[in-house]
């Protein structure tokens, strides 16, 4: 596995890569981002904000949510993945937004991770972006470039890659670390095409340079 400094170059040159790496996903406060992050698993960015960008002129508040039909909410996520059980999922959220944290939502992991369809990634998005408290979340980008770049081992859980990555990167780089990996993944190091000629971490990366010398055996 790569150690300190050389984890700490594959993120300065991410750095230059992608300076201006953010969350992708289109709001304008808390409750928003926490909306979309839940609808964005399993499913692109992309769509969550053609949808979001009807719904949430539709449904402002928790109380909106609550205020139409389950079916109704189904048919305004439907082009989305899972939309049934997200439909539920943020019904259920805001009813405990409004039971439990005066339709507000919480600050803390511990207290995001309470809600309906919130899990460890989500929690963290949503305290890192909204409320600034470091964090990592670790998705299929952040596990695939930490796996193949040897940061963490390939048979670690999603939480095990994600305190790998506590562990090797300085805290108040967490949450730019996340978004820059993340770009790196969606962009650059692709799950089926990765760009391993032009990389300029193939010097450190073993997963690149077998994939070099297997396409170019197979050209032979």
């Amino acid at each position: 596995m790569l150690n300190k400094s050389q984890v700490q170059h594959c993120l300065d040159v991410m750095k230059e890569m992608y300076p201006e790496a953010q969350c992708e996903l289109n709001h304008d406060n808390p409750f928003e981002l926490v909306i979309a992050v839940l609808l964005s698993a399993q499913c692109t960015d992309n769509l969550v904000n053609k949808v979001t960008a009807s719904l949430f002129k539709k449904y402002k508040t928790p109380e909106d949510y609550l205020a139409v039909p389950l079916e109704e909410l189904q048919q305004d996520i439907k082009s989305i993945g899972l939309y049934r059980n997200k439909a539920k999922n943020i019904r259920k959220l805001c009813q405990m937004l409004i039971d439990d944290y005066n339709g507000e939502v919480p600050k803390t992991k511990a207290e995001l991770m309470k809600l309906a369809g919130v899990g460890r990634k989500t929690a963290n998005v949503v305290a890192s972006v909204a409320f600034k408290e470091p964090a990592i979340a670790v998705d299929t980008h952040v596990e695939r470039v930490a796996k193949r770049l040897a940061i963490c081992r390939w048979k670690d859980s999603v939480l095990e890659v994600e305190q790998t990555l506590m562990k090797k990167v300085p805290k108040d780089e967490w949450a730019d670390t996340h978004h820059r990996m993340i770009f790196f993944g969606r962009y650059h190091c692709k799950a089926r095409n990765p760009q391993c000629p032009e990389c300029p971490l193939l010097d450190l990366c073993r997963e690149g340079q077998k994939r070099i010398r297997k396409a170019e055996m197979a050209e032979k």
